[in-house]
């Protein structure tokens, strides 16, 4: 699908938990596409400058210098803005006109009119549970884009994908699977977030440099979601369940 919207110049926008992917997936795909892939993390300060370019003051004078959307226009490449729903609503204003029909970067500080080449493709990435009232995606910067939606791997795939990563015994693979699904479950309930396959990844490779499992679960996966003791002890008590020895 991807594939099919560069090929029809349309904007994506990717929605899933963290650590399922979603920049791995663009960055897999920016390779196979042979484009030059600019990353953009955003943020509460993110400006539209920012993304456009600014000019700016060396011992020469003036000079005017791209920002990474500009960039990737003007080489043909593919823009990722990641966790879009971060940056200010005046900021993603700026992807309008290049994410309809027109595919035009107006820049008023130069007076250009950038028309996006075919090789251009703008593409944006958000996290829907971090989702609430002020901070979401205006439905007319939502609208311009089509939509995939990514979840975690199923659990053998996931059990691979550790494995390969890292090299680790597909036995134990299975088990921080098994860890990570159960984790997933009470998500909703005690966590702001579920584990990602990011951080079974992370206590794998911790496992396999000799680190006992427990001890790489605690550090890599459960202390990265929650500080709460009380909560952290009741999800170690998981943890030796099925890392029992």
């Amino acid at each position: 699908m991807f594939q099919l919207a560069y090929q029809n110049r349309l904007p994506v926008l990717i929605k899933g938990p963290t650590g399922c992917g979603k920049t791995r997936f663009v960055e897999h795909m920016a390779a196979r596409l042979g484009r030059p892939l600019y990353t953009v993390s955003c943020h509460d300060d993110l400006s539209a400058s920012d993304l456009v370019g600014r000019h700016l003051i060396d011992s020469s004078g003036t000079y005017w210098n791209d920002g990474p959307l500009t960039q990737a226009l003007r080489h043909g490449g593919i823009c990722y803005l990641d966790e879009v729903v971060e940056a200010r609503k005046d900021t993603t204003v700026v992807l309008h006109a290049l994410s309809d029909d027109r595919r035009i970067l107006p820049i008023d500080r130069t007076g250009e009119i950038l028309a996006a080449p075919a090789e251009f493709m703008l593409v944006v990435s958000y996290n829907p549970g971090y989702q609430h009232l002020l901070k979401g995606l205006k439905p007319s910067t939502r609208q311009r884009f089509i939509s995939l939606a990514f979840d975690f791997p199923a659990p053998e795939r996931e059990a691979e994908i550790v494995v390969t990563e890292t090299g680790i015994d597909p036995v134990r693979a299975k088990q921080l699977v098994s860890l990570a699904r159960a984790l997933r479950l009470t998500a909703d309930h005690d966590l702001e977030e579920a584990p990602g396959t990011r951080l079974i990844v992370d206590a794998a490779k911790l496992m396999v440099s000799g680190c006992r499992a427990p001890t790489a679960c605690r550090v890599a996966i459960i202390e990265c979601l929650s500080d709460d003791p009380e909560i952290t002890r009741a999800l170690m008590v998981v943890v030796a369940a099925i890392f029992a020895e």
